[in-house]
């Protein structure tokens, strides 16, 4: 009697500290290994998944543009509308992951889900720890009970939503947590263990053909006005993420200078700088949170200004204004 057939994992390697190997004059890590040479690094992948390999490029996340998210947005969906695939995996760079995995969760079909990894350790580092996360999200792409999950990040074993996930520290194994309702599973060993089902993500549909800039985060510290927005502003801004204090406060001519880019027409979001939570209109003092949302500033539910950026420049991108453009940002309801 035959084996049952393993299902099939589409990986598209993008570069990222995984790929990358101590230059021999600096030390310093630089893009060196392909797509099939991280695997052959990685023992025991054919045991578990059918792997289709797509090296798109050996490029540092930080250099990651909107046209290359929107490119492999483009690979993520044509790997899910094929029938055989069962999960697909990006393998990239940390340094941005939290937003370009929440850019392929809106972007992302339903089905298969997408899993996005990396590794803190370069391949040079004994301690690497590409192959074991590569493994680990492998395994999370090819189970069946994450079909429609949208994005996830796993590293480190830990499986968190993309729309949570949130690096923690510049070089720890364990940086990405999901600060508000935590990782939905974890991987030990060759089980993946759920906890919790994923819930209902935000959701954009269609591609959007570009994306218009610049669009700004705007973070507000103590002893500071409103010129910051108006250099925004005054830059050709298309739309602004204000990182407020606390729940949502700031200084009244920070306010004051929102409302200046909501009236020439600039979608505005009402964000808090804190890592978890969400900016609100607890507080009504002037330039506090309630001000902010009587002025018309969207609210993002618990997205961190980085996230909000993304939802607020793809929903721009795809056309979205007013109570769309408002609904996407906000989320759906916790």
């Amino acid at each position: 009697m035959s084996a049952p057939a393993l299902p099939r994992v589409r990986v598209i390697f993008t570069g990222g500290t995984i790929s990358m190997l101590p230059d021999p004059v600096t030390g310093a890590a630089v893009p060196a290994l392909s797509g099939a040479r991280i695997l052959e690094r990685t023992p025991g992948l054919d045991g578990i998944a059918e792997l289709e390999a797509v090296d798109w490029g050996l490029v540092p996340a930080s250099h990651l543009g909107f046209p290359q998210i929107l490119d492999i947005a483009t690979r993520i969906r044509e790997a899910q509308a094929d029938p055989e695939v069962a999960g697909v995996v990006v393998v990239q760079g940390t340094d941005v992951i939290e937003e370009t995995a929440f850019a392929w969760d809106l972007l992302s079909g339903d089905g298969p889900p997408v899993v996005v990894t990396g590794a803190m350790r370069n391949a040079g580092d004994p301690a690497w720890d590409g192959p074991a996360n590569l493994t680990a999200a492998v395994r999370v792409a090819a189970d069946p009970r994450l079909r429609d999950a949208g994005c996830l990040v796993v590293l480190d074993g830990t499986i968190l939503p993309a729309d949570d996930a949130l690096k923690t520290h510049t070089h720890a194994v364990d940086t990405f947590r999901a600060p508000n309702l935590g990782p939905i599973g974890r991987v030990e060993g060759a089980i993946v263990h759920l906890d919790r089902a994923r819930g209902p993500r935000r959701r954009l549909g269609a591609l959007p053909p570009s994306v218009p800039g610049p669009i700004p985060i705007v973070t507000v510290t103590a002893a500071m006005d409103g010129a910051p927005l108006r250099w925004a502003i005054a830059a050709g801004a298309r739309g602004i993420v204000v990182a407020l204090t606390g729940t949502g406060n700031g200084d009244p001519d920070i306010l004051a200078a929102a409302e200046e880019a909501m009236a020439a027409g600039l979608p505005v979001v009402h964000a808090s700088r804190v890592a978890a939570g969400h900016a609100s209109g607890a507080y009504g003092f002037p330039g506090a949170g309630a001000r902010w949302r009587a002025a018309g500033a969207l609210p993002c539910g618990t997205l961190v200004p980085s996230k909000a950026r993304i939802a607020l420049a793809l929903g721009l991108g795809a056309g979205l204004h007013g109570s769309e453009l408002a609904r996407l940002l906000a989320g759906p309801p916790v």
